[in-house]
């Protein structure tokens, strides 16, 4: 009688499980291989790379989705992965708060405005400057992460891609609507919105709260701006401290309450006015719901900055050489 190790017949068994169950997901199985399992442990899937299978295709099988491929990117050097290379598949977040022997991750945030041809104001990006912008980082592997993303990252929850970007519009003008949004349609990229309530509505230069609802339905977050785009650290001079905290009050409270009515939400996220804000204002903010604020203090932003003082870049109308030097999502440190 012929005896067959336990051990070989399990490897056997799941090996043609992953070969059946990774055919039936393919469409064409004469351009796409299925990776060859090797090995899996509680931390990791071992794979051989063969000729036209994809990270997106591991990631669906082991992950659950396509959408994880970029965590099968981050363990592995997609540059020199060819055919027969080993793929390592993490089944964990194993590095949650971008800590590294020789540094730490941290997550610019690009801030634009308003989108056009023809303007003057550097605030002002033409529809090709915008595409340029978005293509160079499609093209260089970053990753524009939700606020959902940032909010996991910051409270050192979950991990997020190595090159994580993430994207904010401010004011609410309809040509996000109209030339930003389908742009980043195009590249399957979203963003926040921060919108001063005020102006919602205001004119045809202005976005409307069905088209908030709408980009809202599309992946956009919207988040405040507070009511009247008031500096929140200048006080009036006819008021007195009282008055003008109970103004600032206002300016961060009801424009969270217009928002979560219209469109039905809990609004976590706040742009301050001209970047504009101090720890009395940090304090009011958070005591009213807010979860993430930011500045328009320059830099990038690791997990362990405060959530309500992020840092963010300008996007102003000027060379690509100037977008690219605010991308910075590693900063050197020994950390050993």
């Amino acid at each position: 009688m012929l005896l067959v190790n336990n051990s070989k017949i399990s490897f056997i068994l799941t090996s043609l499980i992953y070969v059946v169950f990774f055919t039936s997901c393919v469409v064409d199985n004469s351009s796409v291989q299925p990776p060859s399992f090797i090995y899996k442990s509680d931390d990791y899937a071992l794979y051989k790379k063969e000729k036209g299978s994809s990270f997106e295709l591991l990631a669906r099988i082991q992950l659950g989705d396509e959408k994880w491929a970029w965590k099968i990117e981050d363990a592995n050097d997609i540059n020199t992965s060819g055919d027969g290379a080993l793929i390592r598949v993490p089944l964990k977040d194993h590095n949650i708060g971008g800590l590294f022997e020789d540094g730490y991750q941290s997550v610019p945030i690009l801030s634009y405005h308003q989108f056009g041809a023809g303007k003057k104001s550097p605030l002002v990006i033409s529809p090709d400057i915008f595409n340029q912008q978005m293509k160079y980082l499609k093209d260089n592997g970053y990753r524009v992460i939700t606020l959902a993303d940032l909010l996991d990252f910051l409270e050192y929850r979950r991990q997020i891609p190595k090159k994580s970007v993430f994207i904010t519009i401010d004011d609410g003008y309809r040509s996000i609507y109209d030339i930003a949004w389908p742009i980043l349609k195009k590249y399957n990229f979203s963003a926040t919105i921060f919108v001063y309530t005020n102006y919602v509505g205001i004119s045809k230069k202005a976005l409307s709260w069905n088209d908030l609802r709408y980009l809202k339905s599309q992946g956009f977050n919207i988040g405040s701006h507070t009511v009247s785009h008031a500096d929140l650290t200048k006080k009036n001079p006819d008021e007195t401290p009282d008055d003008f905290y109970h103004r600032i009050r206002k300016e961060l409270a009801l424009s969270k309450k217009i928002i979560d009515k219209e469109l039905k939400q809990d609004t976590i996220s706040l742009s301050f006015p001209y970047g504009r804000q101090n720890q009395d204002v940090l304090e009011i903010a958070k005591s009213i719901g807010y979860k993430i604020a930011v500045t328009v203090d320059r830099g990038s932003n690791p997990f362990f900055i405060n959530p309500l003082a992020l840092k963010r870049n300008m996007i102003l109308k000027k060379d690509i050489k100037s977008f690219i030097s605010k991308l910075k999502t590693f900063n050197n440190l020994s950390l050993k």
